[in-house]
C-alpha cells in the first residue's frame, strides 16, 4: 500500500517536472523569437534611418554642387549627416536608442529646409548680381567699342587735317639762265653758256595750313646723279633723310605765294647732259620734279 502511494508521489512530481520543462521550453522559444523580431526590426529600422540619412546628404552634396562658391554650412551639415550614417551603421542598441536618431533624422530635414532656402536665397541674390555684372560689362564693351571709334575718328580725322594742312604746288619751272653784263637774266639751253639754274615754284593757298615761316629744300642732280651745292642732310621723324642742293625760306600767309631761287654753277662749267629738280617740303615730301636737258 505504501509503495503504491509512493509510485503515485513519484508519478505526479515527474509530471509537475514535465510541465515546468515545458513551460521554460515554451518560455525561452518564445524569448528566442522575440529576440530575433527585436533584432529584424532593429535591422530594418537601422536601414530606413540610413537610407534617410544618405537622401539628406545626397541632397546636400547636389546642392553643394550646384552652388556657385562653396557654402560653409552646407559643407558643416554634410559633414555631420555622414557621422550620423556612420553611428547607426554601427550602433548595436535598441529600438530606443534608433528611436533617437530617427527624431534627429526629422531634425536634420527641418535644418534642411531652412538651409535650402537660405541657398536659394543667395542663389537668386548671385544671378541678380551676375545679372547686373553682365550688364554693366556689357555697357562697358559698348562703352570701349565708341571710345575706340572716337579713337579711330579722331585719328583719321588728324590724319586728314594732317594731310589737308599740308603745303603743295600748283606751279614748278627750271630754268637755265645766263646773267648778262647789265645783270638780266636770259634763258640758255647750253651748259657752257648757263651760269645758274632758276628755279621757281608757286605754293598753292591752303586755309587751314599754318601761317609762318616755311622752308622748302630744293634738291638738284647733275647727269651723273650727284647733288650739286653744299650737299647739306636733312632727316624726319620718320627716320627718311635727303641730301639736298640749298634751302628755300619763305613766309606763308595761306595764300598763293610765288618762290623763285637760284643755284649757282659749281668752279667750272655746267655739264651737257640730263639735270633733274627735285623740291621737299618741310616733312620731306616731295611736292615736284623737273626733268631738263643742257647740250
Amino acid at each position: 500500500m505504501t509503495e503504491t502511494k509512493s509510485n503515485n508521489g513519484l508519478k505526479v512530481l515527474a509530471g509537475l517536472l514535465g510541465v515546468v520543462l515545458l513551460g521554460t521550453i515554451i518560455y525561452t522559444v518564445s524569448l528566442y523569437q522575440d529576440k530575433k523580431k527585436t533584432e529584424t526590426v532593429l535591422t530594418e529600422e537601422k536601414a530606413l534611418v540610413v537610407e534617410d540619412l544618405n537622401s539628406l546628404k545626397s541632397e546636400y552634396d547636389k546642392a553643394i554642387l550646384e552652388s556657385n562658391a562653396t557654402n560653409e554650412e552646407l559643407v558643416e551639415a554634410r559633414d555631420n549627416i555622414a557621422k550620423y550614417i556612420d553611428s547607426v551603421k554601427s550602433m548595436k542598441g535598441d529600438i530606443a536608442s534608433l528611436s533617437r536618431y530617427r527624431r534627429q533624422v526629422s531634425v536634420l530635414k527641418a535644418e534642411r529646409e531652412q538651409l535650402m532656402k537660405q541657398v536659394d536665397s543667395l542663389t537668386r541674390s548671385n544671378t541678380l548680381i551676375a545679372m547686373q555684372r553682365d550688364s554693366t560689362y556689357n555697357e562697358l564693351e559698348k562703352q570701349t567699342i565708341f571710345n575706340d571709334s572716337l579713337v579711330v575718328q579722331n585719328t583719321q580725322l588728324a590724319d586728314a587735317v594732317e594731310k589737308g594742312s599740308a603745303l603743295n604746288l600748283s606751279k614748278f619751272n627750271v630754268d637755265a639762265v645766263k646773267e648778262r653784263n647789265n645783270g638780266k637774266l636770259v634763258s640758255t639751253s647750253r651748259a657752257k653758256r648757263t651760269d645758274k639754274f632758276k628755279i621757281c615754284f608757286t605754293v598753292a593757298d591752303n586755309v587751314i595750313a599754318e601761317a609762318g615761316d616755311r622752308e622748302f629744300f630744293l634738291e638738284v642732280l647733275d647727269p651723273q646723279g650727284n647733288v650739286l651745292g653744299e650737299s647739306f642732310s636733312k632727316t624726319n621723324d620718320s627716320g627718311a633723310s635727303v641730301t639736298y642742293s640749298k634751302g628755300t625760306n619763305f613766309y606763308y600767309e595761306n595764300k598763293s605765294l610765288d618762290v623763285c631761287d637760284y643755284i649757282n654753277k659749281p668752279s667750272g662749267d655746267f655739264q651737257g647732259g640730263n639735270y633733274m629738280v627735285n623740291v621737299y617740303d618741310d616733312r620731306l615730301k616731295l611736292l615736284g620734279t623737273s626733268k631738263f636737258t643742257l647740250k
